[in-house]
């Protein structure tokens, strides 16, 4: 399958446009392997997550959100921020914290938005997307959704992005699209759009219903329930139909010593 997307690299400004082959990358008339290129993020606005929009993760706590602090389940879209210092690239490694044994793996579908979107309903919704990317929100595992899990989701490098982002015009049907998590090589999770509570029109009506969402912003659609662990040396794929594939290693965080050597 042949995919048409955009890309940044270190040594370009803007977005580029490639094709992507079976086992090469087109770029300016050249044919390369994934690994020549130095990837960066496709995005440059707001990442901002939603949790509980998956049907399988809303129904295993919905005992919970009936009893204190909660007392009621969510009626809107709940959001964080994925903040600039987690954007982390295709191909890069991901550093787990010290003293943190693994980290969640959290495979999702980014997407992107073309224009400000302010009071955008639903029906009109995808005129305001760009396209659509890959995106793995590694997350320290926690409990409470009570409180905002910034130390859990907002440490350096706990978001990789990308590799490219897929326009709009050259994806079949979003609300449709499979994604799957491979641990070295091995599959251990699929999921699938179609499962969200809110679809991608509604949860950006829903958002943009009280806060505008600008040109290069991210909306991840939802992260999926009991998500697979990653520990030191393993290597995480992402991939989502029609779009491509996220690959990071993951490594212990490096820590600093007298003299400034690392261990």
């Amino acid at each position: 399958m042949v995919i048409h997307a955009k890309a940044r690299f270190s040594s370009t400004i803007g977005l580029e446009d490639i094709v992507v082959g079976h086992s090469h990358i087109e770029w300016k008339g050249e044919k390369l392997t994934e690994d020549a290129f130095d990837w960066q993020s496709p995005v440059t606005g707001t990442i901002y997550g939603t949790l509980l929009n998956l049907g399988e993760q809303v129904d295993a706590l919905s005992g919970e959100f009936n009893q204190a602090p909660y007392n009621n389940p969510p009626n809107r879209p709940i959001l964080y921020i994925k903040p600039r210092n987690t954007i982390n690239t295709h191909l890069k490694e991901v550093a787990i914290p010290k003293g943190i044994e693994a980290v969640e793996i959290n495979a999702t579908l980014g997407v992107i938005i073309g224009h400000t979107a302010t009071n955008v309903k639903e029906e009109n919704a995808l005129e305001y997307v760009q396209g659509y990317t890959i995106v793995n929100d590694v997350t320290i595992p926690h409990d409470s959704y009570y409180r905002p899990a910034i130390k859990q989701k907002a440490r350096d490098g706990f978001c990789p992005i990308g590799p490219w982002m897929v326009t709009k015009e050259n994806l079949s049907n979003p609300d449709s699209l499979m994604i799957w998590t491979f641990k070295n090589e091995e599959l251990i999770q699929v999921t699938s759009v179609k499962d969200l509570v809110r679809s991608i029109p509604r949860l950006i009506q829903d958002v943009t219903e009280y806060m505008t969402l600008s040109r290069g912003d991210v909306l991840l659609v939802g992260v999926p329930h009991n998500p697979p662990l990653a520990v030191a040396g393993d290597t995480i794929r992402i991939e989502i139909d029609e779009i491509g594939s996220l690959e990071n290693r993951f490594v212990y965080e490096d820590v600093q010593v007298a003299g400034g050597e690392k261990v």
